[in-house]
């Protein structure tokens, strides 16, 4: 096929679909530990902040890896790392089953599953998926990042079942022969390398923040205001993985059982596919900024809700909310990078941000477990969570007025930059 003609064409929607049953299946790395969490704790006679660390361990090594395994699809093509990653998923979820210790268990969620595994289904095949879209590549693009949230609807409920007919043993040594059988032959469908592009800036098209400010996005130095998402990110994502981590846990100490938590996790990921596609429509016409506040200031609603109620009618509806009030705060970072640093620094700049934001659902899930050891419940990890809401909030609004003080643009991203990306065949 001319590669001119590839881009746009029905190989690209498959390709699309390709990757997205791929993140789905290697997002059970980041979902199935918050499911065994409180069989980790009763299985190796540790207290909750220590059975908490392997999904720390596994959200660092997921950090880590999305840099390595993008600078290895960048050299060899995405079907390299992604090969790699089934591997490191079968065997780290086949060796988590036969651990005998917690430090053996956080070995191979962190290793094999975090870092070498579920790393090479996300930023990987989201930067693939970029370059096979022009036109449609918004849409492409949330249709491939929602995997991860699809994963975690359908994984958690799976696990659970397994687990509760296996033991988690079993459960884990099963998903990573799954692994193995599925995504290897998936992955040989991506051997083809991506069309290459030539990006040609229309004269008089409006120019973006960085084209008007220069080497001072909203009067910052780049490091500045990279290091203020940063931290925007971490805040954010603490509060984000209070119920996401937790809420198995949560639901066995309220007496409902580990079965109804797998449950409300997964109505909390649905709707955050939703949620993802809802914001990557809401911010070409607000921009990425706002959109971060918009989710953040809701994300913050929802977790205030658990603290009064505690039923398990009001459970599951408030676990829909949060779901959809959250999914869209992390692709927005990406748009903000865009927005107000120089396309050339895109990826290196969304990336370490992007790691930021995972080293926070790291920190967060240890931070709660800790704080529920030290207090006996949950409801100050949830007050922490709104505590590490409202720092992020307070950092965006910081940004939304040096953007408005500077008269930089926060409307549609599609208004503040027209560029016609032009297919070549190479």
């Amino acid at each position: 096929m001319n590669q001119a003609a590839a881009a746009e064409s029905s190989y690209a929607w498959w390709r699309l679909a390709v990757s997205l049953a791929l993140m789905t299946l290697g997002g059970v790395g980041m979902y199935s530990v918050t499911v065994v969490l409180p069989r980790i704790q009763a299985d190796f006679g540790v207290d909750r902040g220590d059975a908490s660390l392997p999904y720390t361990l596994t959200m660092v090594g997921f950090g880590i890896g999305g840099i390595l395994m993008g600078k290895l699809s960048d050299r060899f093509g995405v079907m390299v790392p992604v090969l790699g990653g089934a591997v490191g998923l079968g065997l780290g979820f086949i060796a988590a089953g036969a651990a005998t210790t917690l430090w053996q268990f956080s070995l191979a969620q962190g290793l094999l599953i975090g870092l070498l595994g579920t790393s090479a289904t996300f930023a990987p095949l989201v930067a693939d998926t970029s370059r096979w879209f022009t036109r449609r590549r918004g849409i492409a693009l949330a249709i491939c990042m929602s995997g991860n949230y699809l994963a975690g609807a359908v994984w958690p409920p799976v696990t659970q079942h397994f687990i509760e007919n296996g033991g988690w043993r079993q459960a884990y040594t099963f998903i990573g022969v799954l692994c193995l059988l599925t995504m290897l032959p998936l992955a040989l469908v991506l051997r083809r390398r991506p069309p290459a592009e030539v990006v040609v800036v229309q004269a008089g098209a409006p120019t973006t923040a960085m084209a008007v400010h220069g080497d001072r996005p909203l009067g910052l130095s780049p490091g500045t205001l990279q290091a203020l998402l940063c931290v925007a990110g971490v805040s954010c994502c603490v509060a984000m993985s209070m119920p996401q981590v937790h809420i198995v846990a949560y639901c066995t100490d309220l007496g409902f059982g580990a079965a109804r938590g797998a449950e409300m996790l997964s109505v909390m990921l649905g709707m955050g596919i939703a949620s993802r596609l809802i914001s990557g429509w809401i911010s070409d016409r607000i921009g990425g900024l706002r959109t971060l506040l918009l989710g953040s200031v809701l994300q913050g609603v929802a977790l205030l809700m658990f603290l009064p109620f505690d039923g398990l009618v009001p459970l599951y509806l408030i676990s829909g909310m949060f779901g959809l009030f959250q999914g869209g705060i992390v692709p927005s970072y990406a748009l903000i990078v865009r927005e107000h640093f120089a396309p050339l620094q895109a990826g290196v700049r969304v990336g370490t941000i992007l790691m930021a934001t995972l080293l926070g659902m790291a920190l967060g899930g240890w931070m709660s477990g800790a704080i529920f050891d030290l207090t006996g419940s949950y409801r100050a990890a949830f007050l922490n969570g709104i505590g590490f809401n409202l720092l992020n909030i307070a950092i965006v609004l910081f940004l939304l007025r040096r953007a408005r003080a500077r008269g930089v643009g926060l409307g549609s991203a599609r208004a503040q930059a027209m560029v016609n990306t032009v297919n070549t065949p190479v």
